[in-house]
Order: C-alpha cells, then structure tokens, then sequence
C-alpha cells in the first residue's frame, strides 16, 4: 500500500512539473527566453485564420502578406522554420495568450481593445473596408451609412471582425447585424438571402469573391469608406501579453526590413500596394493606435 501511495505521489509531482514546463515553454516569462528558445529549437508556431491575401492556407501551404512578412521578420531573428495553426478569427488572441502559438498573424487590426489583450508588433500594412452585395445591388447599397438608413437591411460580419464596430458607429442598428465564422460563411449567407451584404476588408472580400467565381455576388466598387475611428486600419503581428522582449525583437527587424524595401516587395507580391498599403517606420506607431490617438 506504501509503495502505490510513493508511486502516486511521484507521478502526481512528474505531472505538475511537465505541466510548469509546458506553460514556460508557450507563453515565455518576460524576460527574453522566449526568442532564445525559439531560436533554439528553430521552428515558431504562427496561428492564423483563413484570410486572403493577409494568412491563408492553399494545397496545404500557409501564404499571404502578413504571414510572408513574419517568415521574413523570423528568418532574421534567426529562426527559419514555419509552422501554422489554423483557427477561427475570434479565437486568435486567445490562442496565442493560451500559449497554443508563439505569434498570430492575419493582418489583425490594431485597437485599443485588442491591445488589453496582446502585444502589438508595430504595424505591417493599412488598409480599408469593402462591401459585398447580390449581383446588380439590388438595394443600392453604397455604405454603411445606407444599410443604417434601412431598418430592413441585415449585414453579416466574420465574427470578432472590426467591422461590427464600424457599423454601430455609423448608425447600423445591433439587430441588423448578424455573425458567421468565417469569409466563406458570411458569403453564403448573403447568397441565401440570409443577410442583404456583407463587409470585410477591401483586399479581403475582394479576393476572396474573385476565388468564389460566382456570379451571384457582386464588389461594390463606389463604396464610400466609413469616417469612423479606425480606418483605415493598421494590421500587425500580435504576441502574448509575457513577450515584451519578443515583441521588441520583432520590431527592431520589421524596421530594418520596412528601410531596405522587403516589406513592401511582400506586400506587392500578394496584390497589395506597394505604395499606398506600406506603413513607413515611424508613419503610424502602435502606441498611439493602442491610446486611440490615430
């Protein structure tokens, strides 16, 4: 009996301390063994939603700007191999606080309230809003200040997506908006009748019905960009809250890397702007995105 009360108690301790060590190992403590052990083992866990053209998953293999301009920030930080999680957008940050990835990357806006919750990279790109409609814009729908004007009208937005603020701010009423998981599932909605439109992100949305080919949806090319706080927005990598020195890291070889034009040749090379999508060092800081100062 002795010795099976000594066996438990062993394996008891064996499990608390695998589980202390597999807490440190995800998440860090603060002081910059985080990097050292990325570096160490050569491979970072990157999590991200299906988003093109910022993190994507196609035949298997994890593309897009923001995602090539993390492998890029890495590979200078020393290490080299990429591997990727696949995860529903509102369950990005608390994924990379759960420690179930070292960084999220999906071209994820800063704000105030995100900042609560992660470590910010400075940002990466900018960009603006789209609206997505049945074919000929049966509504004539032109913003979001049109789809307040209409009581009737219901939008859907991916879940824990900016645009639901967007909305509110510009007059759209709560019981107009619905949810869905992802781009796919907003846009079936709207094919369905199940909402009237749909918003994302311009690059976002724009693709993403270029790769649907259906002739059921149409872009709404004369969409008038909401004036609200936070647009356009400031996409950016995004960190535990305990890896400051990870974060500083980051920065200081996204800087090096904005100056000698990689970032911008990333972004041209997944069908941004070169120009008018590239954030210059200094331009825009994450500190006055996180104060609402921007």
């Amino acid at each position: 009996m002795k010795k099976k009360i000594f066996t438990l108690v062993i394996g008891t301790a064996l499990i608390l301390l695998a589980a202390c060590g597999s807490n440190n190992s995800a998440s860090g403590d603060g002081n910059g063994d985080k990097l050292a052990q990325l570096q160490e083992s050569g491979t970072v866990t990157i999590g991200f939603a299906n988003e093109a053209p910022y993190a994507y998953e196609e035949n298997g293999e994890l593309k897009g700007a923001a995602v090539d301009i993390a492998t890029a920030v890495f590979k200078e930080l020393g290490v080299e191999n990429v591997e990727s999680t696949l995860s529903d957008w509102s369950q990005l940050i608390p994924g990379v606080q759960a420690g179930q990835f070292d960084v999220i990357t999906a071209g994820m806006a800063i704000n105030p309230d995100r900042c609560e919750n992660a470590l910010f990279s400075e940002p990466e790109m900018q960009y603006g809003e789209g609206l997505i409609v049945p074919a000929g814009n049966p509504l004539g729908l032109e913003s979001y200040e049109d789809i307040a004007a209409n009581p009737d009208v219901t939008v859907v937005v991916m879940e824990g997506a900016t645009e639901i603020e967007f909305l509110k701010q510009e007059g759209v009423s709560e019981d107009q908006i619905t949810t869905a998981a992802d781009i796919p599932a907003t846009f079936s909605a709207v094919q369905s009748g199940r909402a009237d439109a749909t918003t994302g992100t311009e690059m976002t949305v724009k693709m993403a019905l270029e790769s649907l080919g259906s002739d059921e949806l149409e872009f709404v090319e004369s969409f008038e960009q909401p004036d609200v706080e936070g647009v356009p927005s400031y996409g950016a990598a995004a960190f535990s809250l305990n890896d400051t020195e990870l974060r500083d890291a980051y920065n200081e070889k996204l800087a090096e890397l904005k100056e000698d034009g990689t970032v911008a040749e990333l972004l041209e090379a997944n069908g941004f702007s070169g120009e008018s999508n590239f954030v210059p060092v200094g331009e825009v800081t994450t500190e006055e995105l996180c104060n609402g100062e921007v």
